[in-house]
């Protein structure tokens, strides 16, 4: 019942992240207003705002004027609460589970995003630093994994200082900082590596599957670093497990 609890809770979350993915950075607040079809205006009913199953139940499109419905909606909706399910199993006492679900949803708002937009917001940065810098204040690593952010951060920083942004954006140092941080020096290091490998496979696919796909364009890297921590966090990938014998 609590896995279940966690996953509804994930799938609600999960729907507020649409409505901030939607609304961020365009005047309109989460806050205040009633959900209303982006097409058609029409205010939507409790029945059209379950997660997922509004989705499926609709098959895909508005109630009032039929346009088709984002794929996004129950996509995050699902990945919220399959993240919250996979937290919970990993952390049940209340304290680690608010505090990882946190990390996780930012994560997730940020994948979306960068993917959508091709930035990644300052202020989901700064909130992603802050439970980093909380988390290593609360457990007091090694030495080595309190400037791992740093260390795995320092080689994007300097992509994008000798590129001036074209090689990787200004926003992904600051991302790897806070995953560095949070996952530790080997765990984080795996990470990157997987992040890598994961770009790089995508980018072969599209050069040799997508037509009208040219080299200018710009591919986001936050998802595919983001991706590698969840790969290495919930799947324990470590590829340097002896490393830390070498630093102490």
């Amino acid at each position: 019942m609590l896995i279940f609890a966690a996953g509804a809770l994930g799938a609600i979350l999960g729907s507020f992240l649409n409505a901030l993915l939607f609304r961020y950075n365009t005047g309109l607040s989460v806050l205040k207003g009633r959900s209303k079809c982006m097409r058609c205006g029409h205010t939507l009913a409790a029945i059209d705002l379950v997660p997922v199953l509004s989705y499926l139940s609709l098959q895909g499109r508005c109630r009032y004027c039929h346009t088709r419905i984002s794929w996004q909606y129950p996509l995050v909706e699902a990945t919220a609460a399959g993240l919250a399910i996979m937290t919970y199993i990993f952390h049940p006492e209340p304290g680690a589970f608010a505090f990882w679900f946190a990390v996780h949803l930012v994560l997730l708002f940020i994948f979306v995003y960068d993917l959508r937009h091709k930035v990644i917001p300052w202020s989901a940065s700064l909130m992603l630093m802050a439970l980093a810098v909380g988390y290593l204040v609360a457990i007091q690593p090694p030495l080595y994994d309190v400037f791992a952010g740093v260390v795995l951060a320092l080689p994007l920083f300097l992509f994008s200082a000798v590129s001036g942004g074209k090689w990787m954006g200004w926003g992904d140092a600051p991302l790897e900082l806070s995953l560095g941080s949070l996952l530790g020096l080997t765990m984080g290091l795996s990470a990157l590596f997987m992040a890598f490998w994961l770009g790089a496979l995508v980018g072969i696919g599209l050069i040799v599957a997508a037509k009208g796909y040219r080299m200018r364009s710009e591919i986001p890297f936050a998802p595919f670093l983001i991706a590698g921590a969840w790969i290495a966090y919930f799947l324990h990938v470590d590829f340097f497990p002896l490393l830390p014998y070498f630093l102490s």
